[in-house]
């Protein structure tokens, strides 16, 4: 059917109208009259002088339009066709015949034959190569450009500047890459540095696991590409997330790390330092300086990273928007996140989505991101075909309407090209951007793997193809631009220069690790577990303290807000200037006003964090009628920090990684995630598990992230009352982190101020209360506040140790159930004592009070079930004590969803503290 049939069935009128639509809004009419419009606009002012209206009052031809302009918008559909579609018919797979795809691009598709070929055509305007070209060279135009090394897909996204920039930088750039005579030199001496170290290590580390990127060797004059590229455009620092695939080749031959310290590590060598256990040579991070030809310095960081892929892209991405908010001063044009994924991981781990939705968001973009795939065509042994259900592994790049070029790793030149095009898309609109770089994996998963044993096909034509650089080196000779002597020279002096390191390598003795961003945590200390108990002053002015105070308590004049919020600030400032009961609410935010005013900047994040999922918060306050926002916090007297809370996208994992990079990068920032139950967490385990608890061990790195993980049994179910407090001890070990439990507000404002006052940084877990939040018992004076500090233990006064019974330790909520009890009874035979650092574990503190109690036996109790809790981390730790436990029995699941039996279990433990139920 004629796509344009339609024009001679409608008012000339009417055209006209749409038209005026059109112009103003595009996507607002139907898409075949966009086409329609789109192939007028391009070339109204040369087709015979045809206005809309004499399109439709012409009544040539058998559709009422003229014949040579139904050709011409038969060519302007091809054109799009090319456009939409090009990218399924290219030359972009190395080793592999591409799949086939219908309807073809074959002329007779779009109405015309192979009589048109010798006709001119004036939409050859569209591709800028003239007004009078034929059709032949229109296709041979259109197969250069989107059928040939690089097939670009971008026709889906909605915004038509966009779409024009991406057709006219195609257009000005041509239809192939062209490379200056030293350009193409630069790359082929980059590529044979990657090929000539891989092969080196081949040689001389036989079978040892390396991950090689060979197959995909062009991703280092990429990189080099990139960097150079976005230098000029004003970059000045660049982040990059990548997973083991080439990974100690894109350490030695972009960031430089020593080839002698890389070969060092593979003789299986200690480390130096018997504190950190480090990490495998093929996970390890680098942060250096490079300068670009034209002599600009620019900083790029290599972000360590676990096995677990995909991870790392979160952290990426925190620590590029820490450097943007802190170091460049909010201009995201600044720093760049790179991520390097492989095809299989972008395709199959659900954190790449995650983090893809974070460009566009508040407290998470970070100006765009250039996403590389290293495409093997294979994950591990599993085929593509069998790893996703999408044509391309880059489909993900269509939720947020992101371009994505496909690229044939073997045409380096192309790739060049490809990643021009993303760096000047990624700084002018500030959005990501996808390379799919389509090359093969040339040995299995490691090197000594088989990989014939699930892909026989593809290796038998893997083992047959030359590598980039042979490639490359023979296409340069046939253009004369390097001769024989050139590449001997070349070749030789590179295996020298592996050789001399490789001798070098044997006189180290022992292997270091390498800081990452040094330079931000000079002022930092590494401190060991003993050290982390000692007391830090955390005192803050009482003063000062009503100051903040009042700044937080007084609502903008003129404004109107919700009564609820009136009275809500109107009870804080009673809390403070006459009731002297400030509750756990407004000790945080004096907490964070505290820091705030010693020139510390806060960032909290996470879901529902603004307001606090248990409306406790409030930080963020909107007015009624325009939802205008206000930060009190950031109106404080004087000089200040800067206060940052986002409520996040519905994401532990991804946002849980973005606040670690940020904190990462950021020691002068007390940075949050609060969870919106502590539970949820368990979201983000690999994140925890790989980083929080265990970088500073594997990379020598710091962190003060703290997390808030809202926990306590009262009744809500399975999913809403434990954190899982065991996991996050288990994990504890050589001063890692610090675990805590706190049940005052004056005890969680000293925990939070600690966290910015130490001359070192933990992770801090903090398991927040829910109940106690409102709790008449939970609050706390100015003077706790301003003369107070963090108590690790809290022990209650007794009239006398000797007449005590039972000294019973717990942690939490609980405390309150039995303080209440015992109250309630009169009771004078049990000590309570709370445990409000869980670790480090003040042992010897523990001791002193046991030991002052000459009459008591010793109970561990909590309100979590036998085999969770802490009672498992409290035995091996003080195993020589004689404990009793006192708790719910042990369980599968942390708590019933009954609230009646909750309540009897509750109750029974409570009664067992006191002998009540014997």
């Amino acid at each position: 059917m004629d796509r344009f049939s339609f024009l001679n069935a409608v008012h000339a009128e009417y055209i006209d109208s749409l038209y005026e639509k059109y112009k103003q809004f595009p996507d607002s009419v139907d898409a075949s009259w966009r086409t329609f419009f789109q192939g007028y606009d391009f070339g109204s002012q040369s087709y015979n002088g045809f206005s809309v209206q004499e399109l439709v009052d012409n009544q040539s031809g058998v559709t009422g339009v003229p014949e040579e302009i139904q050709k011409e918008f038969k060519v302007i559909d091809l054109i799009n066709g090319y456009r939409k579609r090009g990218h399924l018919f290219t030359k972009t797979n190395p080793v592999r015949t591409r799949r086939t795809y219908t309807p073809t691009l074959d002329l007779e598709n779009f109405g015309l034959s192979q009589d048109d070929l010798d006709k001119k055509f004036e939409a050859g305007n569209i591709l800028g190569i003239g007004e009078k070209a034929t059709l032949s060279e229109i296709v041979q135009h259109l197969e250069d450009m989107y059928c040939d090394s690089i097939g670009i897909e971008y026709m889906y996204i909605r915004d038509p500047e966009i779409i024009s920039w991406i057709q006219n930088w195609l257009n000005k750039n041509l239809k192939q890459p062209i490379l200056s005579k030293e350009e193409k030199r630069q790359a082929l001496h980059k590529l044979n540095e990657a090929v000539a170290f891989e092969r080196f290590l081949h040689t001389k580390f036989v079978g040892q696991k390396r991950f090689s990127v060979e197959g995909n060797e062009s991703i280092i004059p990429a990189l080099d590409e990139i960097i150079h590229r976005g230098a000029e455009q004003g970059v000045e620092e660049f982040v990059v997330g990548m997973a083991h695939r080439g990974r100690l080749n894109v350490l030695a031959n972009v960031f430089r790390k020593s080839y002698s310290q890389i070969f060092s590590e593979f003789e299986k060598k200690d480390f130096e330092d018997e504190f950190f256990d480090g990490d495998v040579k093929y996970h390890l991070g680098s942060s250096t300086l490079t300068k670009t030809p034209s002599g600009k310095e620019v900083k790029i960081n290599l972000a360590p990273n676990p096995s677990h892929l995909e991870t790392v892209n979160a952290v990426v991405e925190g620590i590029t928007r820490a450097k943007i908010d802190l170091k460049y001063n909010n201009d995201y044009k600044k720093a760049m996140p790179i991520l390097i994924h492989g095809d299989a991981a972008i395709a199959g781990q659900g954190i790449v989505y995650e983090v893809i939705q974070m460009e566009d968001l508040d407290g998470y973009k970070t100006g765009g991101t250039v996403h590389i795939v290293l495409n093997n065509q294979i994950g591990f042994t599993t085929n593509y075909l069998d790893g996703r259900s999408s044509t391309y592994c880059t489909d993900l790049a269509k939720v947020n309407l992101n371009p994505v070029l496909h690229v044939n790793a073997d045409d380096v030149e192309a790739v060049i090209h490809a990643v021009r095009f993303a760096v000047d898309f990624r700084n002018e609109f500030q959005s990501d951007v996808f390379i799919d770089l389509l090359g093969y994996r040339k040995y299995g998963h490691n090197e000594g793997d088989e990989p014939r044993f699930t892909q026989p096909k593809l290796y038998k034509a893997i083992a047959k193809h030359s590598n980039t650089r042979e490639i490359y080196k023979e296409k340069l000779e046939k253009e004369g631009i390097v001769g024989d002597d050139f590449i001997a020279e070349m070749e030789e002096d590179f295996k020298n220069i592996l050789e001399n390191h490789f001798e070098a390598s044997k006189k180290i003795e022992k292997n270091a690790l390498d800081p990452f961003m040094p330079d931000l945590w000079e002022d930092y200390t590494i401190r060991r577990e003993e050290e982390m108990l000692a007391e830090i002053d955390t005192t803050f002015p009482a003063e000062k303290i009503k100051e903040i105070s009042k700044s937080i308590t007084t609502l903008p004049e003129g404004k109107n807000f919700i009564r609820k919020e009136v009275r809500l600030h109107d009870q804080r400032h009673k809390m403070v200037f006459e009731d002297n009961q400030i509750d756990w609410g407004m000790a945080e935010l004096l907490a964070y006003g505290s820091l705030l005013s010693e020139g510390f900047d806060v960032r909290v994040s996470g879901e529902d964090v603004e307001r606090g999922t248990f409306s406790h918060r409030h930080a963020v306050i909107k007015t009624e009628d325009a939802e205008e926002e206000f930060i009190l916090l950031n109106n404080l007297k004087g000089d200040q920090g800067r206060m940052q809370i986002y409520n996040s996208l519905l994401s532990e994992y991804a946002v849980l990684g973005f606040d670690y990079g940020y904190a990462m990068a950021a020691p002068k920032t007390l940075t949050i995630w609060e969870a919106q139950f502590g539970d949820f967490s368990n979201g983000a385990q690999i994140v925890t598990d790989q980083y929080i608890s265990a970088a500073e061990d594997k990379w020598k790195i710091q962190n003060g992230l703290v997390q808030f993980l809202p926990h306590g049994y009262e009744g809500q179910g399975a999913e809403h009352s434990s954190a899982r407090v065991e996991r996050y001890l288990q994990m504890c070990a050589q001063g890692n982190m610090i675990i805590a439990n706190c049940t005052t507000p004056a005890n969680f404002f000293h925990l939070l101020r600690r966290q910015m006052k130490a001359d070192y940084r933990k992770p801090l877990v903090i398991f927040t209360p829910k109940s106690l939040l409102r709790h008449p018992r939970v609050n706390a004076t100015i003077e706790e506040l301003s003369e107070g500090a963090f108590q690790p233990i809290i022990q209650d006064e007794v009239k006398s140790k000797k007449k005590v019974e039972r000294v019973v330790f717990c942690t939490g909520k609980l405390y309150y159930d039995l303080l209440e009890k015992k109250e309630e009874i009169k009771d004078e035979k049990v000590a309570l004592v709370r445990l409000e650092q869980l670790y480090p574990l003040h042992k010897d503190k523990m001791q002193e009070i046991i030991s002052s109690y000459p009459n008591a036996d010793l109970v561990w109790a909590q309100e979590e079930p036998e085999n969770m809790g802490a009672w498992s981390f409290i035995l091996m730790h003080l195993r020589e004590l004689p404990w009793k436990l006192i708790s719910p029995k042990a369980s599968a699941a942390p708590a019933s969803g009954s609230y009646k039996r909750w309540s009897v279990n509750q109750e029974r433990v409570i009664n067992n503290v006191f002998n009540l139920n014997e």
